[in-house]
């Protein structure tokens, strides 16, 4: 199912397209923020060197330490009073990543997800029921006027709160499920313990997001669900989610082009790498009016197919992000990424996807600790298990680590973005 047209453009009408909108929004923001202005003079560059799409590489990056430099509006292109929403970070590690959104924005931004909803089968047939946080964070408004634009009816009851999640979905015929993955695992768990309570229910589809997430654990939620689970993909800089989305044949998330340009590049010499390689992603925004964004860094890796897909969709497609540059751990010269032990987890019998890794240092060499969880159904004694999950473990990611196995349903359960690391070496 596609929502309009405009998805289907031929590469060659999108690149004209891509270019207007690009040189309207270099000059926009060389005009209008001076924090660009700056940042384009120091690199030797102005809006009339913008003549190919290819010149997008002449202009500077944008960080996340860009947006607090300038918190809380000093990257705002537009007046304050043509500002409708506001939406922030939640500012953990310092001040809040703050965007703003005029009133196109915010249409724009329905029309992003009314995209992911068709793409996924969702129409004014569903009712769908918004788990993801509601508030400062982009997910559930996102996610909640988008649903509305194609008309599907809307359970706005927000992230947590599991037993009243199972009980509207039960009273009120949920359809499709819109959460994070790791939440509609812990979902599906507690449904499954439950006789008869899986078949009373009418779910056939989740929108999922927010984190990554494997290729095992889709293959497990679909199967304790008996649905279709889809990716969407999106991040607050941007607009929310909704920047890509994974049609009904899942190969690939689906980016909306014709609002966002996708570079890859070498996370460590900047260069670009050439369609099909992996590396970071790159997004320039250029329908955005209240922050459009330049060339912004995700720290996201993943790489880019520009063939058209089975769907009619000419829009690239970005595959499943591998983790995160930022994200990644080095240990004992080794790359790490979490999602490396979730897919190990999740190749066995025997254990839960849910696990903490916990990184320490002895003297001058790092230490690796997995706490994992034993699934309830598991019969294998404590020893063998250990040294079969362990093993398989270690060949999978190429490190020796120190294992610990707990009871089943002994970690903690997230209803918003997991976190699962414990970087000690940084305290």
């Amino acid at each position: 199912m596609i929502w309009n047209q405009d998805e289907c453009l031929s590469r060659e009408q999108l690149k004209v397209v891509q270019l207007a909108r690009l040189q309207e929004t270099v000059k926009k923001v060389y005009d209008k923020v001076p924090h660009y202005r700056g940042k384009m003079e120091k690199a030797g560059v102005s809006p009339e060197d913008i003549k190919s799409l290819e010149d997008l590489r002449k202009l500077p990056f944008t960080l996340k330490s860009d947006l607090r430099d300038t918190y809380p509006f000093g990257l705002f292109a537009v007046p304050e009073h043509d500002v409708v929403r506001l939406h922030a970070s939640s500012g953990t590690t310092g001040k809040p990543i703050v965007v703003g959104y005029t009133e196109k924005d915010i249409e724009t931004w329905r029309e992003m997800i009314a995209r992911t909803m068709y793409s996924a089968g969702v129409n004014e047939k569903d009712t769908i029921q918004v788990a993801y946080g509601y508030g400062l964070f982009t997910g559930g408004m996102g996610v909640h006027y988008g649903a509305e634009k194609v008309k599907a009816r809307v359970i706005p009851i927000s992230g947590g709160n599991t037993k009243k999640q199972i009980e509207l979905m039960e009273d009120f015929g949920t359809t499709v499920l819109a959460c994070t993955p790791s939440y509609a695992l812990y979902l599906a768990e507690v449904i499954n313990s439950k006789p008869g309570l899986r078949e009373r229910l009418k779910l056939k589809t989740a929108i999922l997001g927010a984190e990554p997430w494997t290729e095992q654990m889709r293959k497990q939620i679909e199967e304790l669900l008996d649905i279709k689970a889809y990716d969407i993909y999106g991040l607050s800089e941007i607009i929310g989610p909704g920047v890509a989305h994974e049609c009904m044949f899942k190969n690939g998330l689906h980016i909306n082009e014709d609002h966002f340009i996708p570079e890859i590049i070498d996370p460590e010499t900047l260069e670009p790498k050439t369609p099909g390689e992996e590396g970071e992603l790159v997004f320039t925004t250029i329908t955005k009016e209240g922050i459009p964004i330049i060339r912004y860094r995700t720290r996201d890796l993943t790489s880019l197919n520009y063939e058209k897909c089975e769907c009619g969709r000419t829009m690239v497609r970005m595959n499943k992000c591998q983790g995160r540059s930022d994200d990644m751990l080095i240990i004992r010269g080794v790359n790490l990424f979490p999602s490396q032990i979730e897919a190990a987890l999740l190749d066995l019998d025997m254990t839960s996807p849910h696990y903490n890794l916990h990184v320490n240092r002895d003297g001058n060499l790092d230490n690796l600790r997995a706490v994992i969880e034993r699934k309830e159904n598991c019969t294998a004694d404590l020893e063998t298990l250990e040294k079969k999950v362990k093993s398989h473990i270690q060949h999978c990611i190429g490190l020796s680590l120190d294992l610990e196995l707990v009871e089943p349903n002994k970690l903690e359960r997230f209803t918003g973005k997991s976190k699962r690391v414990f970087d000690n070496r940084k305290n």
